[in-house]
């Protein structure tokens, strides 16, 4: 028997719960009936809160894009200066990686780039990711497509690491690979200029 919740509390226990059984079983092969197993609930109550499973899944993968997103942007704000930024943007990305693997792997798991519009809300958290960074490349010359093109080739950067993080098993600390990670993309930006 679950123990009763108040609606906020209990559509947050759902969510997380959700992710782990998502991220560990993807989403073709996870059934609601699952979920609610899993968050000792019934499936009435998962059905309150999430109208279907698809619903329950986009809601999932907005609340940890946001998560992803919010904690990038507010790192980079609180930096010194751009260097600092860039830095402590991929400091950010990495220990969320590093701490929230069943997130990363709803994000930007294979499953998700095949599903048409699960591969529109990946493409969504990385346009997102990429305007922040873009927003960090000081340039004199480029104009705004020339940045977010840029920004995307930091951000390819950063997710390929993290693929092969998770792939390989290699566990390098969280703020070390950020720290190497923003050298690659401070020295790579750098060396731009406007043509």
């Amino acid at each position: 028997m679950s123990v009763r919740l108040p609606a906020p509390e209990r559509r947050r226990q759902l969510l997380d719960v959700a992710l782990e059984v998502f991220a560990s079983r993807g989403y073709h092969t996870t059934s609601m009936n699952q979920v609610a197993e899993a968050a000792g609930v019934t499936k009435p109550v998962l059905y309150q809160h999430f109208p279907s499973k698809k619903a329950l899944y986009h809601e999932l993968l907005e609340d940890v894009s946001a998560r992803l997103v919010n904690g990038i942007a507010k790192a980079t704000t609180e930096a010194a200066g751009p260097r600092q930024q860039v830095e402590a943007g991929l400091r950010s990305y990495f220990r969320f990686v590093n701490g929230n693997r069943a997130a990363f792997t709803l994000l930007f798991g294979g499953g998700n780039r095949r599903t048409g519009e699960f591969a529109d809300a990946a493409r969504r958290v990385e346009e997102t990711i990429a305007e922040v960074v873009a927003g960090l490349i000081d340039v004199p010359g480029l104009d705004g497509d020339q940045r977010r093109l840029l920004a995307h080739g930091v951000v390819g950067l950063t997710e390929g690491a993290s693929r092969h993080w998770e792939a390989s098993g290699y566990r390098p600390d969280a703020d070390e690979l950020a720290q190497r990670m923003a050298e690659l993309a401070w020295a790579g930006l750098r060396g731009i200029r406007a043509v």
